[in-house]
């Protein structure tokens, strides 16, 4: 096992909009032919299976997941069809040795909602996961505009604890499906170009990885390619309970303000002042870059800030109803 390198990047993975694959899945050649948005239709299958174990989903839920603006039932039937074909491959790219398996037993679309049938082979890949596997994280992948970058991500996240591998020119080219494509197989450079660099240019920019190649030559000519890779700091992203939390403490101190500028006390009135402005402050942290520690420190610093600010009203609290009002003093975190 070598031992990984590090970079300095810092990247929020949110797992609760993350999916999980085995290791032979993020290594096969399962992507290999897809386009980027059949690629997004298979990730969020399996998405939707490992959320709540249903095997359907709204065409609309796909989209917003995705950011896909337009997606008619047109693209609905050959996507599906493609994947319908879709085969679960193991194979090692410098010798003579694969597996295959559809992926899908069938696929439905009816009024907007995809149903489908995992084959049972490939279950054991996507859930009840005990061996290694890979947690991609939608929100990043959902940025990449080349299904290239998709394919290199998980094949390189597949193989953690290492920070290099060594392919010729022929396995790249079979790793990201192009190896029928007459301009790469004769014009390196354009393959280069095209795939290769595209695909480590979205994942530098997007992910928590940093990867670049050397050339391997024989002579004159690019025989392979050396790929290298680092990996940075992953941090745990703000689940959407802690959110809510922040939120709705900012929101109940945002409505009873006229109370608190009644204060009659000037010593009382200032600390509730201040308090208010932390309040309103911890709200502006409040977002899609907030991990999950920094929202504890901030869920406690917020019930405090509150509680000191309840206290401030008790006398005139105890002859007002307060029943409507959350109590996120004693939500769980």
């Amino acid at each position: 096992m070598e031992i990984i390198r590090k970079n300095e990047k810092s990247l929020s993975v949110d797992y609760e909009n993350s999916i999980k694959k085995s290791n032979e899945i993020s290594m096969a050649k399962l992507n290999q032919g897809l386009s980027l948005n059949q690629m997004q239709l298979l990730a969020y299958a399996i998405y939707s299976t490992q959320q709540d174990g249903k095997t359907e989903f709204r065409k609309y839920r796909f989209q917003e997941k995705f950011d896909i603006e337009k997606y008619q039932t047109r693209h609905a039937k050959s996507d599906s069809q493609k994947l319908l074909g879709l085969q679960f491959s193991i194979e090692d790219l410098e010798n003579d040795y694969f597996e295959y398996w559809n992926v899908f037993g069938s696929i439905k679309y009816k009024g907007g909602v995809f149903n489908f049938k995992w084959n049972e082979e490939f279950i054991p890949h996507i859930l009840e996961l005990k061996e290694k596997y890979v947690t991609t994280d939608l929100t990043i992948t959902s940025k990449f505009k080349s299904s290239f970058s998709w394919i290199l991500y998980d094949y390189l996240k597949a193989r953690y604890g290492y920070w290099k591998i060594e392919l010729s020119k022929s396995a790249c080219m079979r790793l990201f499906g192009v190896e029928n494509k007459k301009t790469y197989r004769n014009n390196t450079g354009r393959f280069k170009v095209s795939v290769l660099d595209t695909a480590i240019k979205e994942i530098n920019y997007f992910t928590e990885l940093e990867v670049w190649y050397t050339e391997k030559k024989e002579g004159r000519s690019i025989a392979g390619f050396e790929l290298h890779w680092s990996t940075g700091k992953r941090e745990v992203k703000a689940s959407d309970k802690q959110v809510a939390l922040l939120r709705n403490i900012h929101d109940e101190i945002d409505k009873r303000m006229f109370d608190y500028i009644s204060i009659e006390d000037t010593n009382s009135l200032e600390i509730a002042r201040k308090n208010i402005i932390k309040i309103k402050e911890i709200n502006e942290q409040v977002n899609e870059r907030l991990t999950s520690e920094k929202a504890k420190e901030l869920i406690w610093e917020a019930k405090m800030l509150s509680e000191q600010l309840q206290n401030l009203l008790k006398e005139g609290e105890e002859k007002r109803d307060t029943s409507i009002y959350f109590n996120w003093l004693e939500a769980d975190e």
